[in-house]
């Protein structure tokens, strides 16, 4: 128990479910919905079984339960509520809620509970498009203001990477189509976030592309060995850390000479980096897209 976070400031419970601090104040006061601890300093924090009971709570006031009539409702009788409303509401919501508490136990169990009931309705594009990315975009914010550490970033991350290498493996054997472009798959130096990746590696596949994962940091003049093997090459890339802001034009431009010369190349890229910048005009075998369904209805 020593590995898990068991206490949680007030900022740590705004952040986790989305509801303000001022909010669960007043949640606490008029309706006693919470008990917080108090330090010697008279600073609220939080039990794990608190933070689990106000996502209930944000769960039940987000499909239509006012307040008032939560409060009402004895202590065992929200998480049946929850779940009463999760078998017929959208269960991407209750998902995400049960993923985080996985996330911040390391509960193996939950997490693949989880997932195992979801993939009951949904598919696996589904569930990583509904619940998956959305999921990891709070992380990514969690991560940033402390809320969580890396370890609890790399325990999702993972049991979301073993399930696309899964589903991945899965298409392996599948013939794609005839006369079909090659996709070649990387990463630019230093930058390890691959799941945006391998997930539309999984998606080229699945609808019969050919592709080539090569995965994290890979050096750009090692790209050009790609090109002596197949006539018609798209690169993609995820910039979600690198390059960095002041060498993101400098890496496209490069990449343009020693790469795009030939007509049949190209270079998508995607990423939270390409944010940072104004393209402005982009060499015409480079495209930039905002998301990855973006990407996929152009391809």
């Amino acid at each position: 128990m020593n590995n898990i976070k068991v206490s949680f400031s007030i900022k740590d419970l705004e952040n986790l479910t989305g509801i303000k601090a001022h909010t669960i104040r007043i949640w606490e006061k008029r309706y006693n919905l919470l008990s917080p601890n108090r330090s010697d300093t008279n600073i609220r924090n939080y039990s794990l079984v608190s933070f689990q009971k106000l996502l209930n709570i944000s769960y039940l006031n987000n499909n239509g339960l006012k307040i008032s009539k939560i409060a009402q409702l004895k202590e065992e009788e929200i998480p049946i509520k929850v779940r009463e409303i999760a078998s017929r509401a959208k269960i991407e919501d209750h998902s995400i809620n049960a993923l985080k508490l996985a996330m911040i136990n390391f509960d193996q169990v939950l997490f693949y509970s989880t997932y195992n009931n979801l993939l009951e309705s949904k598919t696996f594009s589904e569930i990583f498009y509904d619940v998956f990315l959305p999921l990891l975009n709070e992380i990514g914010l969690l991560w940033q203001t402390d809320t969580i550490t890396p370890a609890h970033e790399h325990f999702l991350s993972i049991h979301i990477k073993q399930k696309l290498l899964i589903n991945i493996e899965r298409l392996q054997l599948l013939e794609p189509k005839p006369k079909s472009k090659t996709f070649v798959l990387f990463l630019p130096d230093n930058e390890i976030h691959d799941i945006g990746l391998l997930f539309i590696n999984y998606q080229l596949r699945s609808k019969g592309y050919h592709t080539i994962f090569l995965g994290e940091s890979v050096p750009m003049a090692s790209l050009t060995d790609l090109l002596e093997f197949f006539e018609e090459v798209t690169f993609i890339s995820y910039f979600t850390v690198y390059p960095l802001k002041d060498e993101l034009i400098e890496y496209i431009n490069d990449f343009n000479e020693l790469l795009l010369q030939n007509t049949n190349t190209r270079l998508q890229i995607l990423g939270r980096q390409l944010e940072t910048i104004e393209l402005g005009d982009l060499p015409k075998q480079i495209s930039t897209y905002s998301s990855i369904k973006n990407l996929m209805e152009h391809i």
